[in-house]
């Protein structure tokens, strides 16, 4: 009799799992991933400190980059405007991080100005100093280096060109190759609201 219950809650336990179908990402699907960041403390441009948990609710898209960047940062931006634009009313539910990892020219006041210039609710963030630098893109695994122009004191950076996503719950869930398209992000990220 306790085998037949047992088999009897577990074929239960199995029917449940099989009403709460899979996301259908277009994205990397990282969610239980270990490897990568769970959190970070970043300063916005009003000199408050954030953290993943002011997000609380909304599904989170953090980038890495520089507001100086010629292509790969507007690009992604721009994408995510448009992303935007498409999920309507759901776009409430988002919040754009762009997280840089130039804060010797990307200062608060410069972020202020560049980063809410592709949609308002985005939200430019800087590390305190070259050590909070380094403990953010070492927990996200973000490669980026100074690489020098042509004439003294300038430069490029390069980095990363992806994002991660969180969920609602703040979990980490998706990792976002550059370059997908607004209307596959505006995809995954309704994915992550329903």
């Amino acid at each position: 009799m306790n085998f037949m219950k047992s088999f009897l809650v577990a074929l239960l336990l199995i029917a449940l799992a099989a009403c709460s179908p899979k996301p259908d990402f277009n994205n990397v699907d990282i969610t239980g991933s270990s490897a990568f960041g769970k959190d970070f403390s970043l300063i916005d441009p009003d000199g408050k400190i954030r953290t993943l948990s002011d997000f609380k609710g909304k599904v989170v898209v953090m980038f890495f980059g520089y507001t100086q960047c010629p292509d790969v940062c507007p690009t992604t931006l721009t994408e995510m405007q448009q992303a935007m634009a498409l999920m309507g009313s759901q776009a409430d539910k988002v919040q754009v991080l762009f997280v840089t990892v130039d804060p010797e020219r990307d200062t608060a006041k410069i972020l202020k100005q560049y980063v809410p210039a592709f949609d308002a609710r985005f939200l430019g963030l800087r590390p305190a100093d070259q050590a909070g630098l380094d403990q953010v893109t070492k927990d996200f695994k973000i490669y980026y280096k100074k690489v020098p122009g042509l004439s003294p004191g300038s430069y490029t950076m390069d980095h990363t060109a992806g994002s991660y996503v969180f969920d609602p719950e703040g979990r980490l869930r998706l990792y976002i190759k550059h370059a997908q398209g607004p209307e596959t992000l505006a995809h995954d990220l309704k994915e992550l609201l329903k």
